[in-house]
């Protein structure tokens, strides 16, 4: 068996209960009412709200709605933000198998996860990306999902930044096997010839500046704006 689909259906196979409790456990005590709050909040939007496109994922989806460009992009798109600062491929597959995929039909979710589980091996974070699309695509099979890939990370090359672009790698493979679901390549131009990345992109190298989301969210856009126009008529055309 592929190493990534096993861990696709170890994560899937989970109760619910026993990941919640697994998660509390890796959460600093501090941060429970913060995650607790944020979750709970999320799942009244999807109550409340009906979104087009949905981001879900880590800091990296959280801070984007603190620039202009999320203004200026996906909020005319009735986007929701289910960013949580922090959260690893598990947290995210808990929140969304508890109450962040229910009374809501998106069309497009962005999926943008991984850089977080420290923890674990390119192999371990592709295949929790995976569970995250799976479970996507069982719970709203009407919605075409985006996966960002992994930025790279650190002022100078780094071990961390080596097994973010494994899993890319990873997913490149392991992506196209799934169905509604497409890698957007987040390269960007960050690392410069000398291997190292600019806090103009990267204020502290992990998190963007407004200019590194800019380099991001335009190509973003354009797939997004891409995949709601295109009608099922023409996705069989375009499959054919």
């Amino acid at each position: 068996m592929d190493v990534s689909v096993g861990i696709v259906e170890r994560l899937l196979d989970l109760e619910s209960e026993d990941l919640g409790l697994n998660l509390v456990r890796q959460l600093e005590l501090s941060d429970l009412p913060r995650v607790t709050e944020l979750h709970n909040r999320f799942v009244l939007d999807c109550k409340d709200k009906e979104p087009d496109v949905l981001f879900v994922g880590d800091s990296m989806v959280q801070l984007l709605q603190q620039y202009e460009i999320w203004r200026e992009l996906f909020s005319p798109l009735h986007a929701l933000n289910f960013g949580i600062g922090g959260d690893t491929t598990r947290h995210v597959l808990w929140r969304l198998k508890n109450g962040e995929l229910e009374n809501i039909k998106p069309k497009v979710i962005v999926v943008w996860v991984g850089t977080n589980n420290h923890e674990n091996t390119a192999e371990e974070v592709a295949g929790g990306i995976e569970a995250i699309v799976q479970l996507i695509n069982t719970r709203q099979p009407q919605a075409k999902v985006i996966v960002l890939g992994l930025l790279p990370r650190g002022e100078k090359p780094n071990p961390l930044r080596q097994k973010n672009a494994k899993v890319n790698q990873l997913l490149k493979v392991s992506l196209p096997k799934l169905a509604n679901v497409q890698l957007l390549d987040t390269d960007g131009g960050f690392v410069h010839s000398d291997g190292a990345i600019s806090c103009h992109d990267m204020f502290d190298f992990l998190h963007l500046t407004g200019g590194g989301y800019a380099k991001i969210c335009k190509p973003l856009h354009e797939l997004i704006m891409q995949l709601l126009e295109e009608t099922p008529e023409e996705k069989q055309t375009t499959l054919a």
